[in-house]
C-alpha cells in the first residue's frame, strides 16, 4: 500500500484517479478547493469502503498548500506519490482575452505545480523514493489557438517536469508527465464558441471538440493510467493517453512551423475540410 495525494479531486481525471487508487487498495489524500461541494464522491468512498479522505486546499495558495501538506506529515511519515492534476482551462484569442484569464491559468497550471512539488521533495528526498506524476496535455505538445493560454501553462509543465526528473532521479524519485487528449470531461465540454471573438478559432475549436466527445474518451482511462505508471518501474518520462493523443502529436511533429502556422491561419471551410480528412471528424 502507498500513501497518494491527488489535487483536484472534485471531478473529471481527479475524481476517477483518487477512486482508481482506493479501489487499488492504495491510501489517498484526495484534495480539492470545496470538500463541502463533494457530497457524491463522500457516498462513494462510504459505499465502497475505501481509503481516502478529502482535504480542502487551493494550489493557487502557498499558505493553503503548505497548511495542507504539512497537516497530512502530522499523520502520516511519508507521500509516496504525489499527482499534480489540478487545472483550469480559459480560451480565446490573445488580443481578446484579460490578462487575469492568462495569469489564473498559470497560478493553477503551472505555480500550483510547483507549490505542491516543493511542499513534497524535501521528504521524497529524505527517504530517497517517491514518484511525482504530473497531468499535462496534448497541448503541452501542440499550441493552438484559441487555447495559448492553456497550452502555454501547460508547455511550461513539460518544461519544468522534464528539468525535475533530471534533477531528482538520483534520490530515486520518480517524474512522470501525463498527456491526455481530448477527455470526456466538463472541461472539454466547455469549450465553447465566442461569437463575439474578431476570430474563427473559437468557434472551430468547440467544433472539432464537440465532435470527439461524440465517441468520448472517459476520464478513467488517465487515472487508469497513472495508477499504472504509479505501481510499475518504468521510468518513462511522457505518457500520451487517449485514442487521438499519439496521433495528434505525430500529426504536428510532421508539419514544419510555418505549415503549422498556416493550416491555424486558413479560411474556414479549407479548415473544417482539413479536420475531416486527417480526422475523420465533422467539426461544422
Amino acid at each position: 500500500m502507498k500513501t497518494i495525494l491527488i489535487t483536484g479531486t472534485s471531478k473529471g481525471i481527479g475524481l476517477e484517479t483518487a477512486l482508481a487508487f482506493g479501489r487499488a487498495g492504495h491510501k489517498v489524500f484526495a484534495t480539492m478547493r470545496n470538500p463541502e461541494m463533494a457530497s457524491e464522491f463522500k457516498q462513494k468512498i462510504a459505499s465502497e469502503s475505501l481509503d481516502i479522505t478529502i482535504h480542502k486546499m487551493d494550489v493557487d495558495s502557498d499558505a493553503s498548500v503548505n497548511s495542507c501538506i504539512d497537516s497530512i506529515y502530522d499523520n502520516h511519515e511519508t507521500i509516496d506519490v504525489l499527482v499534480n492534476n489540478a487545472g483550469i482551462e480559459r480560451h480565446g484569442s490573445i488580443e481578446e482575452m484579460s490578462m487575469n484569464d492568462f495569469q489564473s491559468v498559470m497560478n493553477t497550471n503551472y505555480f500550483g505545480v510547483l507549490r505542491c512539488t516543493k511542499a513534497v521533495l524535501p521528504q521524497m528526498r529524505k527517504n530517497k523514493k517517491g514518484s511525482i506524476i504530473n497531468v499535462a496535455s496534448v497541448a503541452g505538445k501542440i499550441s493552438n489557438s484559441p487555447l495559448g493560454a492553456y497550452a502555454a501553462s501547460k508547455f511550461a509543465l513539460e518544461a519544468i517536469s522534464e528539468a525535475l526528473a533530471q534533477e531528482v532521479k538520483a534520490f530515486n524519485i520518480k517524474v512522470a508527465i501525463v498527456e491526455p487528449g481530448i477527455i470526456n470531461t466538463q472541461m472539454a465540454k466547455d469549450i465553447a464558441v465566442d461569437e463575439t471573438s474578431l476570430y474563427p478559432h473559437s468557434k472551430r475549436f468547440a467544433g472539432m471538440f464537440s465532435a470527439s466527445l461524440k465517441t468520448p474518451t472517459p476520464p478513467s482511462l488517465v487515472a487508469d493510467k497513472i495508477l499504472e505508471i504509479s505501481e510499475s518501474e518504468t521510468w518513462k518520462l511522457r505518457h500520451p493517453v487517449g485514442p487521438d493523443a499519439e496521433p495528434f502529436i505525430q500529426w504536428r511533429a510532421s508539419k514544419t512551423d510555418e505549415e503549422w502556422v498556416d493550416w491555424n491561419a486558413v479560411n474556414d471551410e479549407d479548415w473544417y475540410n482539413s479536420v475531416e480528412n486527417d480526422f475523420g471528424l465533422n467539426a461544422r
